[in-house]
C-alpha cells in the first residue's frame, strides 16, 4: 500500500503598520509601497485576511485591526474590522542611550531594540562618534531609522512604536526621575548583575570607539552607575544586545 505524504502550510497572517487613521467599519487605500508587498510579493488575492496596526492607542490600550482585501487591483484597497487589543509591552521601562555607530551596526541595534522591548532610543554624538549627522543627513536618517522601527514592529508583533529621538550631545544625557541608569565600562570593579530590581533603566553604550574618561566621569556624576560585563569586549551593538536581554529576563519580560 502506498503511503502518501501531506504537507501542511500555515502561512502567518501578514502585519502592516501603517500612518493612516484605522476605524472598525471603515475602508482605506494602502499606499504604493503597502501594495505592491501584498500583491506583488506575497501573492495575496481578494478577500485575503491581513492585520494593520498605527502605533495609537484605541480605547486606553494598544493593538491591532483584522482587515480583508477588497480590492486588489494595482493600489489595494482592505475593509476595517475588528480591533484586537494586545498589551505586549515589557513591564520594564527601558531607555537606550545609544553612542551612534556607522551605517548598519546602528541598524542593527535599532532592530534588536524594537525586538527585546525597548520603549525609547536617544541616538547620543559622543567623542568618538564618527558619523556625519548635518541637517540634510539627519533628516535622512531620521527616516531611515524610523522605518526600521516599523518594519520590526511588523515583524515582532507590537503594536505600539518604539521612539526615536533627535540626536543629543553628550553632556545632554540625563536621567528620568526614579530611573536607574547603567553604563557599561569593562574596568569598573562592579557586575552588572549587583544592580538592584527597577522598573526604569536608562542604559548608555558607547559607539564603536568606546567612551573617553572624561565621559565615563561625567556619567557617573549625572548617577549613572559603571558596570563591567565579562571579561571580554564586545562590540557596540552586542553590547546593547545583550545588556537588554539580561534587563528583561530578571526585571521585565520573562520575570
Amino acid at each position: 500500500m502506498a503511503l502518501t505524504s501531506l504537507r501542511v502550510t500555515n502561512m502567518r497572517i501578514p502585519r502592516l503598520f501603517t500612518e493612516q487613521n484605522l476605524i472598525s467599519g471603515t475602508c482605506i487605500k494602502l499606499d504604493k509601497n503597502a501594495s505592491s508587498y501584498l500583491l506583488k510579493v506575497l501573492r495575496l488575492q481578494l478577500g485575503a485576511e491581513l492585520h494593520l496596526f498605527n502605533g495609537a492607542e484605541v480605547n486606553g490600550t494598544f493593538g491591532y485591526f483584522t482587515a480583508v482585501i477588497t480590492n486588489a487591483s494595482k493600489q489595494a484597497e482592505v475593509s476595517i474590522n475588528n480591533f484586537i487589543a494586545e498589551a505586549n509591552q515589557s513591564p520594564l521601562h527601558i531607555s537606550l542611550y545609544q553612542g551612534i555607530s556607522k551605517g548598519d551596526h546602528m541598524d542593527i541595534t535599532i532592530q534588536k531594540a524594537v525586538e527585546l522591548g525597548v520603549n525609547e532610543i536617544f541616538p547620543v554624538i559622543c567623542e568618538r562618534t564618527v558619523v556625519n549627522l548635518k541637517a540634510d543627513r539627519l533628516d535622512k536618517k531620521m527616516r531611515h531609522w524610523n522605518g526600521i522601527v516599523q518594519s520590526s514592529c511588523e515583524q515582532s508583533g507590537r503594536n505600539k512604536l518604539l521612539k526615536i529621538h533627535q540626536p543629543i550631545k553628550y553632556n545632554q544625557v540625563q536621567l528620568a526621575e526614579k530611573q536607574t541608569g547603567i553604563i557599561l565600562q569593562p574596568e569598573s570593579s562592579q557586575s552588572l548583575f549587583e544592580i538592584e530590581r527597577t522598573e526604569s533603566v536608562a542604559l548608555l553604550i558607547g559607539p564603536e570607539g568606546g567612551f573617553s574618561d572624561d565621559e565615563i566621569t561625567q556619567a557617573v556624576s549625572k548617577s549613572f552607575t559603571a558596570v563591567k560585563f565579562g571579561p571580554r569586549i564586545l562590540r557596540t551593538e552586542t553590547a546593547a544586545i545583550a545588556a537588554i536581554s539580561i534587563f528583561q529576563s530578571t526585571w521585565g519580560d520573562l520575570n
